[in-house]
Protein backbone atom coordinates (compact mmCIF):
# COMPACT_ATOMS: atom_id res chain seq x y z
CA UNK A 1 0.00 0.00 0.00
CA UNK A 2 2.84 2.33 0.88
CA UNK A 3 4.27 1.90 -2.22
CA UNK A 4 1.44 2.50 -4.31
CA UNK A 5 0.66 5.35 -2.39
CA UNK A 6 3.89 6.98 -3.13
CA UNK A 7 3.61 5.96 -6.69
CA UNK A 8 0.46 7.77 -6.87
CA UNK A 9 1.83 11.36 -5.40
CA UNK A 10 5.00 10.88 -7.52
CA UNK A 11 2.22 10.38 -10.98
CA UNK A 12 0.51 13.82 -9.45
CA UNK A 13 3.54 15.73 -9.55
CA UNK A 14 4.58 14.70 -12.86
CA UNK A 15 1.49 15.56 -14.06
CA UNK A 16 1.57 18.86 -12.31
CA UNK A 17 5.05 19.59 -13.79
CA UNK A 18 4.13 18.48 -17.48
CA UNK A 19 0.12 18.87 -18.18
CA UNK A 20 0.04 20.63 -21.36
CA UNK A 21 3.61 23.13 -20.94
CA UNK A 22 6.95 23.03 -21.61
CA UNK A 23 9.03 22.50 -18.55
CA UNK A 24 11.93 24.71 -17.99
CA UNK A 25 14.59 24.92 -15.48
CA UNK A 26 15.47 28.27 -13.55
CA UNK A 27 18.13 30.20 -14.30
CA UNK A 28 21.46 30.96 -12.22
CA UNK A 29 20.90 26.59 -11.42
CA UNK A 30 23.68 23.53 -11.78
CA UNK A 31 21.73 23.24 -15.11
CA UNK A 32 21.89 26.91 -16.18
CA UNK A 33 24.83 28.50 -14.68
CA UNK A 34 24.61 31.49 -16.86
CA UNK A 35 21.69 33.76 -18.25
CA UNK A 36 21.59 34.35 -22.13
CA UNK A 37 23.04 37.65 -23.03
CA UNK A 38 19.17 37.81 -25.21
CA UNK A 39 16.82 36.74 -22.22
CA UNK A 40 15.41 38.72 -19.39
CA UNK A 41 15.30 37.09 -16.53
CA UNK A 42 12.55 37.94 -13.80
CA UNK A 43 13.68 37.30 -10.14
CA UNK A 44 10.88 37.42 -7.34
CA UNK A 45 10.67 35.53 -3.81
CA UNK A 46 6.80 33.24 -2.94
CA UNK A 47 5.83 32.38 0.21
CA UNK A 48 3.38 29.72 1.08
CA UNK A 49 1.82 29.24 4.62
CA UNK A 50 -1.59 27.22 5.57
CA UNK A 51 -2.98 28.47 8.40
CA UNK A 52 -6.27 26.14 7.91
CA UNK A 53 -4.69 22.79 7.85
CA UNK A 54 -1.29 23.34 9.10
CA UNK A 55 -0.05 19.82 8.87
CA UNK A 56 0.08 20.24 4.82
CA UNK A 57 2.02 22.95 3.82
CA UNK A 58 2.17 24.15 0.05
CA UNK A 59 5.87 23.18 -1.31
CA UNK A 60 6.65 24.78 -4.83
CA UNK A 61 6.29 22.60 -7.62
CA UNK A 62 6.15 25.05 -10.99
CA UNK A 63 5.22 28.50 -11.62
CA UNK A 64 3.35 28.56 -14.83
CA UNK A 65 3.83 31.24 -17.53
CA UNK A 66 1.61 31.56 -20.59
CA UNK A 67 2.38 33.83 -24.05
CA UNK A 68 -0.69 36.03 -25.04
CA UNK A 69 -3.50 33.82 -26.64
CA UNK A 70 -1.36 30.56 -25.80
CA UNK A 71 -2.40 27.26 -28.14
CA UNK A 72 0.42 25.15 -28.03
CA UNK A 73 2.49 23.45 -25.07
CA UNK A 74 5.47 25.35 -26.89
CA UNK A 75 3.62 28.55 -25.52
CA UNK A 76 3.05 27.90 -22.12
CA UNK A 77 5.72 26.96 -19.70
CA UNK A 78 6.17 25.57 -16.02
CA UNK A 79 9.38 26.59 -14.67
CA UNK A 80 10.30 24.13 -12.07
CA UNK A 81 12.08 25.06 -8.71
CA UNK A 82 14.86 23.49 -7.62
CA UNK A 83 16.75 22.42 -4.63
CA UNK A 84 18.80 26.00 -4.64
CA UNK A 85 15.52 28.12 -4.86
CA UNK A 86 14.14 26.60 -1.58
CA UNK A 87 13.81 27.82 1.68
CA UNK A 88 10.93 25.03 3.32
CA UNK A 89 10.45 25.26 7.03
CA UNK A 90 6.97 23.83 6.55
CA UNK A 91 5.47 25.79 9.80
CA UNK A 92 2.11 27.57 9.41
CA UNK A 93 4.38 30.46 11.39
CA UNK A 94 7.12 30.91 8.54
CA UNK A 95 5.99 28.87 5.76
CA UNK A 96 8.11 27.85 2.65
CA UNK A 97 9.92 30.50 0.74
CA UNK A 98 11.16 30.04 -2.70
CA UNK A 99 13.33 32.05 -5.12
CA UNK A 100 12.10 32.03 -8.42
CA UNK A 101 14.80 33.01 -11.59
CA UNK A 102 12.46 32.91 -15.21
CA UNK A 103 14.61 33.59 -17.97
CA UNK A 104 12.70 34.33 -21.15
CA UNK A 105 12.80 36.21 -24.32
CA UNK A 106 12.06 39.75 -24.18
CA UNK A 107 8.04 40.40 -24.71
CA UNK A 108 4.72 39.89 -23.08
CA UNK A 109 3.80 37.32 -20.58
CA UNK A 110 1.36 36.33 -18.36
CA UNK A 111 2.15 34.67 -14.83
CA UNK A 112 -0.81 32.49 -14.19
CA UNK A 113 -0.36 30.83 -11.00
CA UNK A 114 2.01 28.46 -9.00
CA UNK A 115 1.30 24.73 -8.78
CA UNK A 116 2.09 23.84 -5.16
CA UNK A 117 1.97 19.86 -3.41
CA UNK A 118 1.92 18.62 -0.23
CA UNK A 119 2.38 14.60 0.44
CA UNK A 120 2.21 13.57 3.34
CA UNK A 121 1.92 10.34 3.80
CA UNK A 122 -1.16 8.26 3.25
CA UNK A 123 -2.84 12.40 1.58
CA UNK A 124 -1.36 13.69 -1.48
CA UNK A 125 -2.75 17.46 -1.82
CA UNK A 126 -2.41 19.75 -4.85
CA UNK A 127 -2.66 23.48 -5.00
CA UNK A 128 -3.28 26.31 -7.17
CA UNK A 129 -2.14 29.69 -6.09
CA UNK A 130 -3.27 32.09 -8.87
CA UNK A 131 -0.81 35.02 -9.91
CA UNK A 132 -2.32 36.56 -13.08
CA UNK A 133 0.05 39.13 -13.63
CA UNK A 134 1.45 40.84 -16.48
CA UNK A 135 5.09 40.50 -17.62
CA UNK A 136 6.73 42.74 -19.96
CA UNK A 137 10.36 44.03 -20.46
CA UNK A 138 10.89 44.98 -24.15
CA UNK A 139 14.64 44.20 -23.57
CA UNK A 140 17.14 41.74 -22.10
CA UNK A 141 18.21 42.27 -18.72
CA UNK A 142 17.32 41.04 -14.90
CA UNK A 143 14.18 42.51 -13.44
CA UNK A 144 13.02 42.05 -9.65
CA UNK A 145 8.87 41.40 -9.40
CA UNK A 146 8.57 41.24 -5.68
CA UNK A 147 7.70 38.58 -2.89
CA UNK A 148 4.29 36.94 -3.01
CA UNK A 149 2.99 35.83 0.07
CA UNK A 150 0.20 33.26 -0.10
CA UNK A 151 -1.49 32.33 2.76
CA UNK A 152 -4.50 29.36 2.72
CA UNK A 153 -7.46 29.75 4.79
CA UNK A 154 -10.82 28.18 5.03
CA UNK A 155 -12.83 29.49 1.86
CA UNK A 156 -16.11 31.59 2.69
CA UNK A 157 -19.04 31.25 0.17
CA UNK A 158 -18.01 30.90 -3.23
CA UNK A 159 -14.54 32.36 -2.80
CA UNK A 160 -12.03 30.51 -5.15
CA UNK A 161 -10.65 26.81 -4.18
CA UNK A 162 -6.89 26.45 -3.21
CA UNK A 163 -6.64 23.73 -5.60
CA UNK A 164 -9.25 21.52 -6.90
CA UNK A 165 -11.55 19.34 -5.28
CA UNK A 166 -10.69 15.68 -6.66
CA UNK A 167 -9.41 13.42 -5.50
CA UNK A 168 -12.19 14.20 -2.67
CA UNK A 169 -10.79 12.98 0.22
CA UNK A 170 -7.14 13.93 -0.23
CA UNK A 171 -7.92 17.86 -1.31
CA UNK A 172 -10.11 18.06 1.76
CA UNK A 173 -7.74 16.76 3.70
CA UNK A 174 -4.52 19.14 2.74
CA UNK A 175 -7.29 21.75 3.07
CA UNK A 176 -7.47 22.54 -0.56
CA UNK A 177 -10.93 22.40 -1.48
CA UNK A 178 -12.08 23.82 1.45
CA UNK A 179 -9.71 26.65 1.53
CA UNK A 180 -8.38 29.65 -0.29
CA UNK A 181 -5.40 31.63 -0.62
CA UNK A 182 -4.84 35.43 0.47
CA UNK A 183 -2.07 36.70 -1.88
CA UNK A 184 -0.53 39.53 -1.22
CA UNK A 185 2.27 41.52 -3.64
CA UNK A 186 5.19 43.56 -2.18
CA UNK A 187 8.63 44.81 -2.82
CA UNK A 188 11.27 43.81 -0.52
CA UNK A 189 14.21 43.79 -2.92
CA UNK A 190 16.48 44.64 0.89
CA UNK A 191 15.42 41.65 2.04
CA UNK A 192 15.02 39.44 -1.04
CA UNK A 193 18.65 40.47 -2.80
CA UNK A 194 20.00 38.98 0.81
CA UNK A 195 18.15 35.65 -0.12
CA UNK A 196 19.32 35.59 -3.97
CA UNK A 197 23.19 36.60 -3.07
CA UNK A 198 23.87 33.93 -0.56
CA UNK A 199 22.43 31.18 -3.11
CA UNK A 200 23.50 32.85 -6.55
CA UNK A 201 26.61 34.74 -5.75
CA UNK A 202 26.63 36.01 -9.41
CA UNK A 203 23.21 38.56 -8.76
CA UNK A 204 25.50 40.34 -6.87
CA UNK A 205 27.58 41.53 -10.18
CA UNK A 206 24.21 41.72 -12.15
CA UNK A 207 22.05 45.40 -12.43
CA UNK A 208 18.58 44.23 -11.41
CA UNK A 209 15.81 46.67 -12.36
CA UNK A 210 12.61 46.44 -10.46
CA UNK A 211 9.07 46.28 -11.61
CA UNK A 212 6.99 45.40 -8.48
CA UNK A 213 3.98 43.44 -9.79
CA UNK A 214 0.34 45.70 -9.17
CA UNK A 215 -1.64 44.87 -6.60
CA UNK A 216 -3.11 41.22 -6.57
CA UNK A 217 -6.38 41.82 -8.08
CA UNK A 218 -8.88 39.42 -6.11
CA UNK A 219 -12.37 39.91 -8.52
CA UNK A 220 -9.85 38.69 -11.64
CA UNK A 221 -8.90 35.69 -9.64
CA UNK A 222 -12.11 34.93 -9.25
CA UNK A 223 -14.11 35.69 -12.53
CA UNK A 224 -10.89 32.95 -14.15
CA UNK A 225 -11.76 30.30 -11.52
CA UNK A 226 -15.73 30.64 -12.09
CA UNK A 227 -14.97 30.58 -15.90
CA UNK A 228 -11.92 27.50 -16.04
Amino acid sequence: MLKKMLTLGAMCAALLLTGCATVKPMAYSKDVATPADDKVVYLMTATFKNVYRTSFQPKLLVAHIEMPNAQSKEERINFKIDDEGKFENTTPEVGNTYLLRMELPPGQYKLVGMRCLNATFPVVTNYMVPIHATLNASKPGTVYLGHVEAVLRERQGNEFRAGPPVPLIDQAVGGASGGTFDVVFSDRWEEDAKLFITRFPAIKQVQVASMPLPPFDRAYAQKWWEEH
